[in-house]
């Protein structure tokens, strides 16, 4: 397998961890009381919107050229460490 392959699966395994994560913070904001659930249901959105550009840029990366394919990893590399960062906030501000 080569390494872009292999790039493209793990981050096709971490977005499926996102998703979970996601579903997860959802059932919370449900859960929650009116005004905290408004806040965190603020969060998922936020979440979900970072999720869905994390899921473009993967599909970029798919068919990139080699050319360019360095080039979006590392656009990839950004947008990920952008969207950890999200879910430890929104983590944080669950519990």
């Amino acid at each position: 397998m080569s390494d872009r392959n292999a790039y493209e699966q793990k981050l096709r395994a971490k977005l499926d961890e996102l998703q979970a994560e996601v579903d997860k913070l959802k059932a919370r904001a449900r859960g929650a009381a009116a005004d905290a659930r408004m806040e965190h249901e603020e969060d998922v959105e936020r979440l979900e919107a970072r999720r869905d550009e994390m899921r473009r840029k993967l599909e970029e990366l798919r068919h990139a050229s080699d050319d360019a394919w360095d080039d979006i990893r590392a656009g990839a590399e950004r947008a990920w460490s952008s969207l950890s960062e999200s879910i430890e906030k929104a983590r944080s501000r669950f519990k």
